[in-house]
């Protein structure tokens, strides 16, 4: 019987902060949080994706502190936990484990940009001195440019479902010699690329068939999924 109530108490701890920390977070779109950025007076702006990330581009006022880093807590530690803080990513998930740990901690008020910076709309700090890599749109073009099917494949190291689809992906890749052409490619390195095909997410997978687009899904695919399409 104390067992049982122990376990209860424990539960009810449990849910209790699980429940306070959900309150202190807010996931909101990329207008509302130009607007509460806003309206905050010297905001404590987060960019908790990788110093090469952050080097490329970042939002303007943003501080770098890498959610992946071993001293991610004690370098947040020096935040005010009184005044709203804002964090960002790439795409929403390192921001949402990074605002969670922030509502363990204490933080009150933590707004977390939905979409990360790729669904940003506001003005962004960039980098014009770091060459551009990947594939121009002409390179792009003359690529799904074949007699063969052509699956594309945006990833990135970072990215948790990209990691889960590599291995199938590899796999189909080798597999798929003479049959279809098959191309992944890293989007840190094809932003401007992202950019001008409007893609917002991660993993991306599209399929052209004569140059034109005839399929596409974004975010996890399972590899029975995608073999349908083939």
């Amino acid at each position: 019987m104390k067992k049982n109530i122990f376990f209860l108490v424990v539960i009810t701890l449990f849910e209790s902060c699980q429940g306070q920390n959900a309150k202190a977070i807010q996931t909101v779109d990329s207008k509302t949080y130009s607007e509460k950025l806003a309206s905050s007076e010297r905001p404590q702006l987060l960019d908790v994706r990788t110093p090469d990330e952050y080097s490329v581009e970042h939002l303007e006022n943003a501080t770098n502190i890498d959610w992946n880093s071993s001293d991610f807590a004690l370098k947040v530690e020096k935040l005010d936990q009184s005044k709203p803080v804002f964090v960002y990513c790439k795409v929403g998930g390192r921001s949402s484990q990074a605002a969670n740990k922030l509502a363990e901690m204490g933080f009150k008020v933590i707004y977390n940009l939905e979409g990360g910076i790729m669904k940003w709309k506001g003005k962004k700090t960039s980098n014009n001195l770091v060459n551009p890599r990947g594939l121009s749109v002409s390179d792009f073009e003359k690529l799904i440019n074949s007699d063969k099917k052509v699956i594309i494949n945006f990833s990135a190291k970072w990215c948790a479902p990209c990691k889960k689809m590599a291995p199938y992906l590899t796999k189909m890749q080798e597999d798929s010699k003479g049959k279809f052409v098959f191309i992944r490619l890293d989007a840190d390195e094809n932003k401007s690329l992202l950019e001008t095909l409007k893609l917002e997410e991660l993993p991306i997978i599209l399929i052209y068939e004569k140059g034109k687009e005839t399929w596409r899904h974004l975010g996890y695919l399972s590899e029975n999924d995608l073999r349908k399409q083939l």
